[in-house]
């Protein structure tokens, strides 16, 4: 399998900062296989976060969502920073037509013959105060930002709401956390 089985259409996640207030984010992803793609989402901190579905499948050659929300923050953190990062792991699912019924966490083992994609989305925050001018465009940076190695830190993340898509199967039930 070659690479880019998943597109990201968003390549960091990027909330406005009001405290006590919750934001979210919409990551899409293109399956541009004509296999079935089982993607998982982990995160560095998944107390902070909901990610709805956190797990699924995405149809061949079609596209799926997942929403993250930002639990609202008591403070802003220093320099309105967070070091907080999140996985998206994709792999092709045997066989064709897995569904949330039959999906296993071995498919993203790291055992011999098994390919799976792993791509790293960081988080930034922006002032609910703060002017657009000098903002990214659909939330790309014009400099792409140092990420480092989170992947021996990441956990799974909860489900925060249900979102039914045509083309995703949502792989657990709803979850809050």
């Amino acid at each position: 399998m070659g690479q880019d089985l998943v597109e990201i259409r968003l390549h960091e996640l990027q909330f406005t900062f009001e405290v006590k207030k919750q934001s979210s984010c919409v990551v899409q992803l293109v399956n541009n296989s004509n296999e079935y793609v089982a993607f998982k989402v982990k995160a560095t901190c998944p107390k902070r976060y909901g990610v709805h579905p956190n797990t699924g499948v995405i149809l061949p050659r079609k596209t799926c969502e997942f929403t993250v929300t930002m639990q609202g923050l008591l403070t802003a953190p220093p320099g309105m920073q967070l070091k907080d990062n999140f996985l998206v792991q994709t792999t092709v699912v045997v066989p064709h037509g897995t569904s949330d019924k039959l999906f296993v966490p071995a498919f993203f083992s790291k055992e011999p013959g098994r390919y799976t994609e792993e791509s790293k989305l960081r988080v930034f925050l922006v002032s609910a105060h703060q002017s657009l001018e000098g903002q990214p465009t659909n939330g790309i940076h014009e400099t792409e930002p140092a990420v480092p190695n989170i992947e021996n830190e990441v956990r799974d993340v909860a489900n925060e709401a249900p979102a039914p898509l045509e083309s995703c199967i949502s792989l657990h039930q709803e979850k809050r956390i």
